[in-house]
């Protein structure tokens, strides 16, 4: 009888999990963040990113209404996308396309890709497409911002996977990028990225706030908060959440969306995050 009522507590138990975890993984959350800068130009004080990232083809209500309302909420001026809108174990574009074709009717969208991108045949055809709807890709570029006779700089840098499959070398690959990309430092400067375990390249080549994704929150969250892995990072990753400052740089990174290689997220709801800008 005791082994009985073991095995049914067990049962029940594993099977809250799974509808907690079936549920985390389509509640979508608005996640608002201040970040405040002494160089940020009084201009732009209030200025709103909406930020998205690792979209990895999930649907998110019908034509991706139910993640565009959030985004919608935020009242952003700028929509940046941090990459993996797609998946190579996920093949198709159309929750991608849905996504864009939404978004860029709340307010312009920049776009920066990931490694799933960098590796899926699916990517020229889904540029074009996004190009043609007025998405501006962010590859290694730069463009200004203009706000109230003021402006601040905003790059973006594609995925070291384009270049290389060699983890150890994307510092150095990122490092030699930022020396053109920001080669023009005298205004506040955003960088859109997809990794966040790079942040002391980005930091050291002159971003003043950073926006990156591909943690995943670290997949699984502990109580206490700690995300358990993360690609790049490994076990118990130090950058999988919200904003981190290190001297002088802040970086937001995404939760992201959707899943990849594990299917399944607990206590780590997909996010957009909304940050906006106040200055000191």
């Amino acid at each position: 009888m005791v082994v009985l009522i073991v095995i049914a507590a067990v049962l029940v138990a594993f099977a809250a999990v799974c509808l907690w975890g079936a549920w985390e993984n389509t509640a979508v959350q608005l996640h608002r963040i201040s970040a405040a800068d002494e160089r940020l130009p009084s201009a732009f004080d209030g200025f709103t990113f909406a930020h998205v990232s690792d979209l990895h083809n999930t649907q998110f209500g019908q034509d991706q209404s139910q993640l565009c309302a959030l985004i919608a909420e935020a009242k952003p001026d700028a929509i940046v996308v941090t990459g993996d809108v797609i998946d190579k174990r996920r093949p198709g574009t159309e929750h991608a396309l849905d996504f864009f074709e939404r978004a860029v009717r709340i307010a312009p969208v920049y776009y920066v890709t990931g490694n799933h991108e960098a590796v899926s045949k699916e990517y020229p055809a889904l540029r074009a497409a996004i190009g043609a709807m007025g998405v501006t890709v962010l590859d290694d570029c730069a463009l200004a911002l203009e706000r109230g006779g003021e402006r601040i700089t905003l790059a973006g840098v594609d995925d070291p996977i384009f270049t290389t499959a060699e983890a150890e070398k994307n510092a150095q690959l990122m490092r030699t990028k930022l020396a053109d990309v920001l080669k023009e430092r005298e205004h506040f400067t955003v960088l859109l990225t997809h990794r966040p375990e790079l942040f002391a390249v980005y930091r050291e080549m002159g971003a003043d706030l950073i926006f990156a994704g591909h943690a995943h929150g670290g997949q699984f969250r502990l109580p206490w908060g700690q995300g358990v892995i993360a690609p790049n990072q490994g076990l118990f990753p130090k950058y999988t959440q919200g904003m981190y400052e290190e001297e002088g740089a802040k970086m937001v990174v995404s939760r992201g969306l959707g899943n990849s290689s594990i299917p399944i997220r607990l206590n780590n709801r997909p996010e957009v995050v909304a940050v906006t800008l106040k200055k000191i």
